[in-house]
């Protein structure tokens, strides 16, 4: 997994059919990469939707969070319609794995993501990141904490 200190991959996954988002073109912003098994588990669907809830907090501290998973794009649209979410989902379906792979949280046994937290800060190095014991949701707590560190900076 990579740790504080390393610059993140750069990568470009589909958002929606026809939206791809690109990593670089968020320089200038802090980044919440949020890696998740898959749509529709119980704990995902709790982690997200904290997330979801916590969206003015990670404005203030100018930062966008994504979800990605293994998950087309098409699983993530139903999921996120269907709990309502407010942030992208991103699919890092093909080729299966590959961004969650670059990331080192890409679980071979099972084929998905683990379940993993990084923030990244507005020059694109990871600033903090957090590997989460699959059935245990994460919380928001250390991607706050590390978020106000950033503001201190």
């Amino acid at each position: 997994m990579l740790e504080k200190g390393v610059k993140a991959p750069n990568f470009e996954l589909n958002a929606t059919p026809d939206q791809k988002i690109k990593l670089k073109d968020f320089l200038g912003k802090n980044v919440i990469l949020a890696f998740y098994p898959a749509d529709w588990s119980p704990v995902c669907s709790d982690q997200m939707a904290l997330y979801n809830e916590m969206l003015k907090y990670f404005t203030k501290h100018d930062a966008q969070i994504f979800g990605v998973s293994v998950d087309s794009v098409w699983c993530h649209l139903a999921f996120e319609k269907d709990r309502k979410l407010h942030f992208p989902l991103l699919a890092d379906f093909e080729p299966k794995g590959a961004v969650s792979k670059a990331y080192g949280v890409y679980d071979e046994k099972l084929g998905e993501s683990k379940r993993a937290l990084f923030v990244i800060d507005k020059e694109g190095k990871i600033v903090w990141s957090y590997l989460s014991p699959t059935a245990v949701n994460p919380g928001a707590d250390g991607i706050l904490e590390a978020l106000e560190a950033l503001d201190k900076k």
